[in-house]
């Protein structure tokens, strides 16, 4: 409701109809993950709160966009229907076909393709795109919920329940330990901006709480973008820069995907679509994937990350450049098995940030890590002293003291799986892959 220039505007028209409509229906949705459905279920709730805490409340409606809202604003008279853009590749044909449509922006610091490189073109390389961003300066100073907001009477609507959103065989999201909505974002925010000067040194060590845990509030249109960043810069001011740094490139996601509508499913760079894939439809390629998905390779890095993302629909950022890392160069699985494992299970599946971390670890992407920088998850866990959280998630080494838990096998404890391959093995093989491709 904070900072959300579609509220604003229709507050400004009144009176207004909250409608969230669930589109599952429309030609290429893609259907929200088990995670993401849950976080979806408790931040409407959330929602509908705040809105009668204001005097109104929230309609629930299912089926295809542009005919539910056709028929909605034929029901109530409506005159405008006012939404934020946003940028997954899907909406752009949907809210083409819906009437009276007003489109705000603000689920970035900037709209993509806002900003242009000196040829007038889009950004496909970072470091550019954040000098862009930073001459660019600083987004607005977020606008608070506007009030009175006068509402309009809603017809009737669907039940949450119906929807069906929340796990249940199995219900895997008991652990879960988050707080949709404004509130858990604020509190998130909060809880994070006293440690901020510490990010730059500290967020990539898995053991510690030095990231913010915003990524899901964000996704969700819970928190703006420029309520972190102005919070952020005005607790910490020079010393927020590592961590608006990450704001900017959440917007370059953002942007890439404007430019790359298919990057959940084709690499930028087409070589790479002629990768020699593990073969996982049966048999021992099954076996390597579910090994990786369910925290069993023998590596415990990589086994805690895992682990910890189906306990808690979240894993740290560190991780998961390793666990990706682990998937496609390591097993030589294809990403997009890793990518649609973590859309399933994150709580912040967002298709621009995961389909654009998945192409920076494989290589693939338009501005990504080179293939041959390839993780070694045992040098990882000790560069990054993740001892503590290999022993919290990995129960098995929870007694195992000292270096001995980086890589239990090397001294060898038998009570953990061994590893599934080779470091050196994988290495080589894949740097072989890759060779293949300039042939």
């Amino acid at each position: 409701m904070a900072d959300q220039a579609a509220v604003r505007a229709a507050a400004a028209a009144g009176p207004v109809l909250a409608v969230f409509v669930l589109d599952e229906d429309s030609d290429g949705v893609r259907q929200m993950g088990g995670a993401t459905r849950w976080w979806l279920h408790h931040s409407l709730v959330a929602l509908d709160a705040d809105l009668r805490g204001l005097g109104g409340g929230l309609l629930l409606l299912r089926g295809q966009a542009s005919d539910v809202l056709e028929r909605l604003a034929a029901e109530t008279g409506a005159a405008a229907i006012h939404a934020l853009r946003h940028a997954e590749p899907w909406w752009a044909a949907i809210e083409a076909t819906v009437p009276r449509l007003v489109l705000h922006d603000g689920m970035t610091l900037v709209p993509p393709g806002l900003l242009k490189t000196k040829t007038g073109g889009p950004f496909r390389v970072f470091t550019p795109f954040w000098r862009a961003h930073t001459a660019f300066g600083p987004p607005p100073f977020p606008t608070p919920t506007p009030t009175p907001v006068g509402f309009a009477a809603a017809p009737a609507g669907d039940e949450l329940a119906d929807w069906g959103l929340l796990p249940t065989r199995p219900d895997w999201a008991q652990r879960f330990d988050w707080t949709p909505g404004k509130t858990g974002a604020r509190a998130a925010l909060d809880d994070f901006v006293p440690r901020l000067k510490a990010y730059e040194t500290r967020r990539d060590f898995p053991s510690e709480p030095a990231t913010s845990s915003l990524s899901a509030h964000l996704h969700f249109g819970e928190i703006s973008a420029a309520t972190c960043w102005h919070w952020a810069v005005r607790a910490a001011g020079e010393a927020a820069t590592p961590w608006t740094r990450q704001l900017v490139w959440r917007d370059f996601a953002h942007e890439t995907v404007a430019q790359f509508p298919d990057s959940a499913t084709r690499a930028h760079r087409p070589q790479f679509e002629r990768m020699p894939w593990t073969d996982v439809a049966d048999g021992v390629g099954a076996a390597l994937l579910k090994a990786w998905q369910t925290g069993r390779t023998g590596y415990p890095l990589v086994d805690a990350g895992m682990r910890q993302l189906w306990a808690t629909g979240w894993m740290h950022n560190r991780v998961r450049m390793v666990a990706a890392s682990f998937l496609v160069k390591h097993l030589l699985i294809d990403w997009r098995e890793g990518e649609r494992w973590f859309w399933d299970t994150l709580v912040d599946a967002d298709l621009p940030n995961n389909a654009m971390g998945w192409q920076w670890v494989m290589g693939s992407g338009v501005d990504s890590a080179p293939y041959y920088r390839i993780f070694a998850p045992i040098a990882q866990s000790r560069k990054f002293d993740a001892g503590d959280y290999v022993r919290r998630w990995v129960p098995e080494l929870a007694g195992l003291k000292g270096d001995a838990v980086h890589g239990p096998f090397e001294r060898g404890f038998n009570g953990y799986p061994p590893p599934i391959v080779d470091h050196r093995f994988a290495r080589e093989r894949a740097l072989a892959a890759y060779a293949g491709l300039k042939a």
